[in-house]
């Protein structure tokens, strides 16, 4: 059964495989067995069971037969029956499994042939002598006990940040790492590799229905190793929002100062955006449209803003990036800070109202307890208030006020190739709609594209219809509408412990993501492009001064709207689960990040947002970090 709807989505012909021929149908049998959680496995696996039912078949118009009996033409409409059905479920069960199917046939390592087919090089390589580890890591595979002043539990831009803090105050400082311990050797630009290690469940992650993919580092260094290397510092009109909600330091010269010295330790600067094809698209489209324009901030020292910027959203293989990998991680470890890494922690060990620390399990299945004296969280917005819950932890605003960020990405042809996945990953980028409804509105940046994220995103209508985009891949362009989403969701807990993450586009996103479309699609047709489509479901598109025209591409994408299965929305930004805040009733965390309800547990990442951020996360992140780590330095200290 598999088989079959992986060869209805990609059947091969005109030098592109067939998807079976290829190993694809094994390749999503292991993606939806290595999913996080027990229900959305079952959930597919039942799916599949029932897709070759008569009954399933008859919903789609295709009689009284099974699936694997119809001709090609037959299970492509029942697909899309699917695709377009008023119910959710329906429509979120498509996706899922065109998802799944289109990543794994255009990412997997047996994808050579389609990579051929479409003029993708493939990856890279890792370097002949990439540079030595920078740090020491290791598991316990003896189990046992370990103690330390405080357990940092995550790597990433907070847990990095606050761990080389407190390890430079004087205190003892254990951190732990779910993921792996990937070094510049393991960087070789593979798809499938570094989806399957450096990012959150396999680079699958997730809302419930489907709507938007979550993409999150899941590593030594977190997202800050495979992010795209923008840097922003918070806007100014951010930080007086937060204040407003009872965080006064926002505002004042103490977040100044963590602001300078993070930016500093990174590297911050515009002296490496060089910008790509993309970026001159970008820039060009802006330009004659008369709409702002600027450099990116970037925190890299010695990118060669080239070919291998292009693949180091699966991690920079010449260490230019300055992910704490390559700073705050090594400044903890200097000052004595231990290093474990697959390892998961699982509960929060409290006692008379004060954490005591953390207990979890190897990778290796080894039981893992850490006694300290305060524990750090900075396992990100989906895991942090997961672990609270867990723990018995927090008020009731744990793993409310989730926001995302979400992408919609628009693709311009150009008769000109552009070999989307090569070059700076983002150097440019406009603010032209940041403003729309006091401060909420969009940004536009662009970003590289490679065939797994091409393949699972644009919409699918048809075999012939996909193949026919993918195919011209090399000379597509994405602009992304970055949306700083007014509206929350939230993150619960499964019977598996897992996240379980809740989101729904409001109204007043729906309409700022509307004016980011047109805004697109003006930019893109102004800086030539032949033919411009969204991610939406019925895959609107149209040709400049050829096909159709903008306002009748707009009426296709208000028919579709922006609900679940309507279109295909992404996250790189996961923040606001346990929210920073002066008043109880509206945030998890006090002014210096200390859960509420307990003493010793302070949140050192993007979940203490009290609201989006309206721009690339890292730099707040890590500044708010380093702020309330030197905070709990002084508390422990005294």
């Amino acid at each position: 059964m598999l088989a079959a709807l992986c060869d209805t989505f990609a059947p091969g012909g005109d030098g592109l495989p067939q998807a079976s021929a290829i190993g694809t149908p094994e390749r999503v049998a292991e993606l939806i067995a290595g999913l996080a959680r027990k229900g959305e496995r079952r959930q597919l696996e039942l799916l599949l069971e029932l897709f070759d039912s008569r009954a399933v078949t008859a919903f789609g118009g295709g009689g009284l037969r099974r699936f694997t009996s119809l001709d090609h033409a037959e299970r492509e409409a029942v697909l899309l029956r699917l695709a377009d059905a008023r119910i959710g479920l329906q429509r979120q069960a498509f996706h899922a499994l065109r998802k799944l199917t289109m990543l794994a046939y255009a990412a997997s390592s047996g994808s050579a042939s389609v990579w051929d087919a479409i003029g993708y090089p493939g990856p890279i390589g890792a370097l002949a002598a990439p540079a030595p580890p920078t740090v020491a890591t290791s598991i316990r595979r003896d189990g046992g006990r370990l103690s330390c002043d405080v357990v940092v539990v995550g790597s990433g831009a907070g847990g990095g940040v606050a761990a080389a803090v407190l390890a430079e105050a004087g205190l003892d400082v254990v951190v732990v790492e779910m993921g792996e311990h990937l070094t510049d050797a393991d960087f070789d630009g593979g798809e499938q590799q570094g989806l399957t290690r450096a990012y959150l469940e396999r680079g699958t992650a997730q809302t419930r229905d489907g709507s938007v993919a979550l993409l999150a580092g899941s590593c030594l260094g977190g997202g800050t190793v495979v992010n795209y290397a923008t840097s922003f510092a918070t806007p100014e009109n951010v930080r007086a929002e937060w204040a407003s909600h009872g965080v006064s330091a926002f505002t004042s010269a103490v977040f100044d100062a963590s602001l300078a010295r993070v930016s500093e330790r990174i590297g911050v600067s515009r002296d490496e955006g060089r910008p790509s094809r993309r970026d001159e698209i970008l820039e060009r489209g802006l330009r004659a449209l008369g709409w702002h324009v600027d450099e990116m901030p970037r925190n890299t020292r010695g990118c060669d803003q080239g070919a291998s910027c292009g693949y180091c959203g699966y991690g920079c293989r010449l260490g230019a990036k300055q992910s704490t990998l390559k700073t705050f991680l090594p400044d903890a470890a200097v000052a004595g800070a231990r290093i474990f890494v697959r390892t998961r922690i699982t509960r929060i060990l409290h006692a008379g109202g004060h954490a005591t620390g953390v207990e979890g399990r190897t990778a290796l299945g080894e039981p893992v307890t850490i006694s300290s004296r305060a524990v750090v969280l900075a396992c990100g917005a989906l895991h942090t208030p997961v672990l609270l819950r867990r723990s018995g932890l927090g008020n009731e605003r744990v793993g409310r006020g989730l926001r995302l960020h979400p992408v919609l990405p628009l693709f311009g042809l150009f008769d000109d190739p552009v070999e989307p996945w090569t070059g700076t990953m983002q150097s440019r980028y406009s603010d032209e709609h940041r403003d729309l409804h006091n401060g909420y509105g969009l940004k536009y940046e662009t970003a590289a594209v490679h065939p797994s994220l091409a393949a699972a995103f644009l919409p699918w209508r048809s075999a012939e219809d996909h193949a026919r985009v993918l195919r011209r891949i090399a000379h597509l362009t994405p602009i992304g509408i970055l949306l700083r989403d007014h509206g929350s969701g939230s993150v619960g807990v499964t019977r598996e412990g897992e996240p379980d993450v809740r989101y729904a586009v409001s109204a007043l996103d729906a309409a700022h993501l509307r004016v980011g479309v047109d805004g697109a699609a003006q930019i893109l047709e102004a800086a030539g492009a032949r033919w411009i489509g969204s991610t939406h479901a019925s895959a609107p598109s149209y040709e400049p001064g050829r096909r159709a025209d903008r306002a009748a591409f707009l009426a296709d994408v208000d028919r579709d709207g922006f609900a679940a299965g309507r279109v295909g929305l992404v996250s790189f930004h996961l923040m606001g689960t346990a929210a920073m805040g002066g008043d109880a009733q509206s945030s998890a965390c006090d002014p210096e990040g200390a859960v509420r309800g307990v003493r010793g547990v302070v949140v050192c990442d993007g979940s203490t947002f009290p609201t989006a951020s309206g721009v690339n996360p890292m730099v707040t992140i890590e500044a708010i970090a380093d702020m309330n780590a030197r905070s709990l330095a002084a508390t422990l200290g005294s």
